[in-house]
């Protein structure tokens, strides 16, 4: 969440740079900074009321003690005039702090000055992709095809059980799903990062805190009996650990790990991108969590994108790095990396992570601070990244290693799969 008093200073530099986002947030700034001044005039209105009250207290006791009991009977039933005038200020500058920060939530983060211009995947900038990228020979087959033929995945019985979106993994599928996960958990806690096992579900604060409410509330699957959330990715609980919390310069960063089931809903999602493990509702990733002083985050973000990519050469995956642009950026991003991986035999690239600053927007929301000595607390900011989603990474291991002999397993995976080869 923007803070009100950078909007109050800055509201041409907010609508510009929003504008990158091709959010025209011009009338809902000027909406914002009515409602902030109605509740900064009503709160100095309310501030000499009260003031005028304790002033009233002390000339009730000056008054008995000098033996002017009609005098102190005035000053008492002024001061109980003012009590009600008092609650009238208080309850309308409540209604106008409650309409401000209503419409200060429907504000994006503010892209950072690198984000490039554009609307489109099609706009975002390739900072780095692989020199050779493989091929198959003409016979090879897409992932949904040979999991049916090496009996790995059923997608069919997934359907059965719950729907589409809700693959079941069996035999070899299981045990490299598995594998991945601790390959993945192995190397972050190695890099310095603590893992926690975080809930699944979360209360609306969370959701809150972390920007997907009110965001993003129908791509999250909702429980109403408990008004819970099933987790669109580790990032919330795991963030959200940190909610109401300071902490002390000597305790940053903070460096978090955690594999988590994932639920969404994708609704709306169609077509060739849907097929097989391309999008699921239901899918296992390994998060990666930072908290920092301001000043070092976009060097973190920096180490966190190569962090990921060193896991993609490990796992000898052709990959490329893009920058996104403004119009594909997420609601609280302010700068995004995503991480793609070509599938040879779909022909195609495959985003498989997101590596991301928010700044100050979660953490405001979160009431997450940070102090140097004795200072004043300030706001710290958070990081985020898959490190790694599996359901592309699978498909795309089993479509550029099928062999003669079957798909063949990276090095680096063999010693946790127990086998080099699905066939």
């Amino acid at each position: 969440m923007i803070q009100i008093a950078y909007l109050r200073e800055n509201k041409s530099e907010v609508i510009n740079r929003l504008s990158v986002k091709n959010f025209d947030a011009t009338e809902l700034a000027d909406e914002i900074l009515e409602a902030d001044e109605q509740r900064r005039t009503l709160q100095k209105e309310l501030d000499a009321v009260l003031s005028y009250q304790n002033q009233l207290a002390k000339e009730v006791g000056e008054f008995f003690k000098k033996g002017m009991p009609h005098e102190a009977q005035e000053a008492k039933e002024k001061s109980a005039a003012l009590k009600e005038t008092s609650k009238e200020l208080g309850d309308k500058m409540a209604e106008a702090e409650k309409r401000m920060n209503d419409l200060l939530v429907r504000l994006p983060n503010m892209p950072h000055a690198s984000v490039p211009k554009g609307k489109t995947p099609e706009d975002n900038e390739v900072v780095f992709c692989v020199k050779e990228i493989p091929t198959l020979p003409t016979n090879a087959k897409p992932h949904w095809e040979l999991t049916t033929q090496y009996d790995i995945i059923d997608f069919e019985l997934g359907v059965k059980i719950t729907g589409a979106g809700f693959p079941v993994y069996k035999g070899k599928g299981a045990r490299l799903q598995r594998a991945l996960i601790n390959f993945f958990l192995d190397h972050a806690t190695a890099t310095g990062y603590t893992e926690v096992q975080p809930p699944i579900f979360i209360n609306e604060d969370s959701g809150f805190g972390t920007g997907q409410l009110p965001d993003k509330e129908g791509q999250m699957y909702h429980i109403g009996a408990d008004n819970f959330y099933l987790i669109p990715t580790a990032e919330v609980p795991v963030t959200n650990i940190f909610r109401d919390v300071i902490l002390k310069t000597e305790q940053l960063p903070q460096k978090l790990t955690a594999y988590t089931p994932c639920f969404r809903r994708e609704a709306g999602s169609y077509g060739k991108d849907v097929r097989g493990l391309n999008r699921l509702h239901q899918f296992d990733k390994v998060e990666i969590v930072q908290i920092t002083e301001p000043e070092k985050s976009y060097q973190t973000l920096e180490d966190m994108r190569m962090y990921v990519a060193s896991l993609l050469e490990k796992l000898e995956l052709p990959y490329r790095i893009l920058k996104l642009c403004g119009g594909d950026m997420s609601f609280a991003s302010a700068l995004t990396y995503d991480m793609e991986v070509y599938s040879a035999a779909q022909k195609r690239w495959l985003e498989v992570s997101s590596v991301s600053n928010f700044e100050t927007f979660q953490s405001n929301r979160l009431k997450l601070r940070y102090r140097k000595g004795n200072d004043k607390p300030q706001l710290a900011h958070t990081l985020n990244g898959s490190a790694l989603a599996l359901p592309r990474i699978v498909a795309a291991l089993l479509e550029n290693n099928q062999t003669e002999k079957g798909i063949k397993i990276p090095a680096v995976l063999v010693p946790y799969t127990g086998f080099e080869f699905i066939n």
